[in-house]
């Protein structure tokens, strides 16, 4: 791996960790992940405009439906991932979110698919369950601590990652979909079927833009941003490599987590979250 390329996936693990930062601190709600998908969407429409304008894509119905489908299922992993983080903490629900949905998607391919996963890749699926074992502690204090129900979000938060990531893989790798186009037609997709919610809880926008206006601009721009800098290394970097380095980011939010918001249990949470860096690593290599 080059040192631009790791350069680029190391930036986009810390912008990516850093927007669930903002997200989390932000105190979130449904007007909050309505507010910062619009801005995004209006922020990237004209570089998204740009590409299809240059590679001129021919879309069908199929195309259409991959968008849809990737809307849906983003829009629900947004907003399990907004309801873990007002449940529980930051340095407890991501590691648990990403390290879950590498693991989800390793035990379906297994279950449903026939496939034979190596040695290395079973170590790596152990690591990832013994990290977040680890992470949740002992279940009584869990319970005690407020944290109990964000476990359940992150883990249905990393189901949808495994599941929008096999959408999203069939969209811009079989159907051709240029990733940057598939990534802002999703975020749009989830303005318009939150609209209704928006409208349900319009008397919250004014007051939640009031109240996080920095944090939502700063989500809109990073969320995309980090998935721009992954595409980017992608081009000249095998997949192999980029998918492990990436996931650095569990051990950079549970730092944040820790550090920056104060959560606790500094040494047990930090061992747990490398240790499902190392799973997901073993993973992606196996």
């Amino acid at each position: 791996m080059t040192v631009l390329a790791l350069s680029l996936i190391l930036a986009a693990a810390f912008i990516h960790a850093s927007w669930n930062y903002f997200l989390k601190r932000s105190g979130g709600g449904t007007a909050f992940v309505w507010l910062f998908a619009t801005l995004s969407a209006l922020i990237y429409a004209p570089l998204a405009a740009a590409i299809i304008w240059w590679v001129k894509p021919q879309f069908e119905w199929g195309h259409y439906g991959l968008m849809a489908a990737s809307a849906v299922l983003h829009t629900a992993y947004y907003m399990l991932l907004d309801r873990g983080y007002r449940s529980g903490d930051l340095s407890i629900v991501y590691p648990i979110a990403r390290g879950s949905g590498p693991l989800i998607t390793v035990l379906c391919a297994v279950l449903f698919l026939q496939e034979e996963p190596s040695a290395l890749a079973v170590g790596g699926a152990l690591l990832i369950g013994g990290g977040a074992f680890l992470l949740t502690g002992d279940p009584r204090k869990l319970r005690e601590s407020g944290n109990y129900h964000a476990v359940g979000f992150a883990l249905l938060t990393g189901c949808m990652i495994a599941a929008y990531t096999l959408v999203d893989k069939i969209a811009v790798s079989v159907w051709l979909i240029p990733p940057l186009v598939q990534d802002w037609a999703t975020n749009l997709g989830r303005v318009v079927l939150m609209a209704p919610m928006a409208l349900k809880a319009r008397c919250e926008l004014a007051p939640t833009w009031q109240r996080a206006k920095k944090e939502i601009i700063a989500v809109a721009l990073l969320c995309p941003l980090s998935y721009l800098l992954v595409l980017t290394a992608m081009v000249f970097t095998p997949v192999s490599y980029v998918a492990p380095a990436r996931e650095v980011s569990i051990l950079v939010a549970a730092l944040m987590g820790t550090q920056l918001l104060a959560e606790g249990d500094v040494p047990r949470r930090l061992a747990a979250a490398a240790a499902m860096v190392v799973g997901v690593t073993c993973l992606a290599l196996g």
